[in-house]
């Protein structure tokens, strides 16, 4: 189980404190999903890397009684002088994977070609998200975190990303944040809205898309 009890997140600007999230709540138990929806800059990012143990709260608890994923597609954590393949045998290290057998899942899931032996450093930011989704689909996790974000490449690359998350590993608990209708009616059970730094919870996707709608949550991205 995931619980998120009461929590802030508060940024300083150069304007002064910004507070992302007010107070958020959810629960989310093994081999359940859960879609979030928000518009541009309502905090969906921010909640996934709170969840992920990328960031931690301002005030608030989160509590992870399963193993849960970076948020798919961050490199943020990646040695950039390090090689792709140098990276994925110190991310299995950390979690205490055997990294042989899965160089050649890797390899091949990315693309890379020569380059998945140079330093990450020399990668474009499309290289660097294929290598960490493959990554995350390396280490198996209980709980993945998906940001809207986090399919890169082309259709066929699209497809293989959809295969490897939404069908080999549905029996898994995840997490989408993301303002595409498609995407949560498809793969998620239920949904919350994000408006205004709170989370509205509610029974049925089409419920959280009435509210979203009729709070003008899906209105245009903020500007500035």
């Amino acid at each position: 189980m995931i619980r998120v009890d009461n929590v802030c997140k508060t940024y300083h600007t150069r304007f002064g404190k910004r507070q992302v999230l007010n107070r958020v709540s959810l629960q989310l138990d093994r081999g359940r999903n859960l879609g979030i929806l928000g518009r541009n800059g309502a905090g969906k990012s921010t909640l996934i890397r709170l969840l992920a143990g990328a960031e931690r709260p301002t005030s608030g608890r989160i509590h992870r009684g399963m193993s849960v994923s970076w948020p798919l597609a961050f490199g943020g954590a990646f040695q950039t002088h390090l090689t792709g393949l140098d990276n994925l045998k110190f991310v299995c290290r950390i979690y205490g994977v055997d990294y042989k057998p899965l160089v050649s899942f890797v390899e091949d899931f990315t693309e890379l070609g020569v380059y998945f032996r140079e330093p990450v450093s020399h990668y474009s930011m499309g290289m660097v998200s294929r290598l960490a989704f493959a990554l995350s689909m390396a280490v198996e996790f209980d709980c993945f975190l998906i940001d809207e974000a986090m399919v890169v490449g082309d259709a066929r690359f699209h497809e293989r990303c959809h295969y490897e998350l939404f069908q080999k590993r549905r029996d898994r608990a995840f997490v989408l944040v993301t303002h595409d209708a498609n995407s949560i009616r498809t793969y998620c059970e239920n949904a919350c809205v994000l408006h205004e730094g709170r989370l509205f919870q509610f029974d049925s996707v089409d419920h959280a898309y009435e509210f979203y709608d009729a709070t003008g949550a899906a209105g245009p991205p903020v500007q500035g």
